[in-house]
C-alpha cells in the first residue's frame, strides 16, 4: 500500500548550483552514495519526514526535455514567506501566488536545470486537505 511521497529524482547538470538551490529553499544534502570504483552515484537531499530528493550528476543541460517528468511540488506552510525569502535570494517566481482550481495557494519556480517546482499551501477546504486530515 502506498503511503506517501518518498522522493523525487532529477539528473542534473551542476551539482554545487542545484546544491545552493536546494539549500535555498531550506532542503539539504543528507547523504551520498559511491559506485564501487569511488565516483559519485547520487546525492539524497532530505525536505522532511522520510521525504527525498535524489540528485544524479552528469544530467542534461538545462531546460531539456526529460521524458515524462512535469513538476515537483513542495508543500508549505508560509507560501507569502516562502516567495519573499526566495526573491530575497535571487529566485526567480515564474508565476506568482494565486489560488489554484483546488483551493490551494500555489507559486511556481525553476530549479538550476530548468525543472517546474510547485510550492502549495494546503487550504483547509481543498481536497487534499480533506483527504489527509479526514
Amino acid at each position: 500500500m502506498i503511503t506517501d511521497l518518498g522522493h523525487t529524482a532529477f539528473r542534473v547538470h551542476d551539482l554545487d548550483k542545484t546544491l545552493a538551490f536546494y539549500e535555498i529553499l531550506g532542503i539539504r544534502e543528507a547523504f551520498r552514495l559511491h559506485h564501487e570504483d569511488g565516483s559519485l552515484m547520487l546525492i539524497y537531499l532530505h525536505v522532511g519526514g522520510e521525504r527525498f530528493i535524489e540528485i544524479f550528476p552528469n544530467g542534461p543541460a538545462p531546460n531539456t526535455p526529460s521524458g515524462s517528468f512535469f513538476h515537483l511540488c513542495l508543500q508549505t506552510d508560509d507560501i507569502q514567506a516562502d516567495v519573499a525569502h526566495l526573491k530575497a535570494n535571487g529566485i526567480t517566481i515564474t508565476q506568482e501566488i494565486k489560488m489554484g482550481l483546488d483551493h490551494n495557494l500555489q507559486a511556481w519556480l525553476k530549479d538550476p536545470d530548468g525543472n517546474p517546482i510547485e510550492l502549495m499551501q494546503l487550504a483547509p477546504e481543498s481536497p487534499q486537505y480533506r483527504v489527509a486530515h479526514g
